[in-house]
């Protein structure tokens, strides 16, 4: 794995770094269109999201959407909406500096953990947030309203 030695990651605020943050995301999120994509940023933003975004050599290449909540179950907690990589800048350790990035972001805002959903056959990402201290702890279910 080679690290870059100096990533800027950053929390994208303007238009233009988010905009910067759509070819990462359309990997993870392909029904997303990119005139589309800072509207629905912005939309969210009214519910605590927000984008941290690692650049190298000039270009996005990982980025990670969440937020702050608080829940009955696990009291103040971040939760990790969405983690994803340019699938050429993958397993150079970008998502893994992104999970120290938002853990320590966590730390700072009082939160008692990091939680995420990850699909089943995502097993890649598994790696990486189980070396990154992650626990499988419950299955995500969901029941579509049509």
């Amino acid at each position: 794995m080679t690290v870059p030695s100096n990533p800027d990651i950053f929390l994208a605020r303007s238009d233009a770094e988010l905009d910067g943050c759509f070819d990462a995301y359309a990997v993870l999120r392909p029904h997303l269109a990119r005139d589309q994509f800072v509207p629905q940023v912005r939309r969210q933003e009214a519910q605590g999201f927000q984008i941290v975004a690692l650049r190298d050599e000039g270009r996005v290449k990982s980025a990670a959407g969440f937020r702050l909540a608080e829940f009955m179950a696990w009291g103040r907690v971040l939760y990790i909406d969405d983690l994803t990589t340019l699938p050429e800048a993958r397993g150079r350790g970008f998502a893994g500096l992104l999970l120290d990035w938002v853990t320590e972001y966590a730390r700072r805002q009082g939160c008692q953990a990091v939680h995420l959903d990850t699909g089943y056959a995502r097993h890649a990402a598994h790696r990486v947030y189980l070396s990154k201290g992650f626990e499988l702890s419950s299955h995500h279910m969901a029941k579509p309203i049509v």
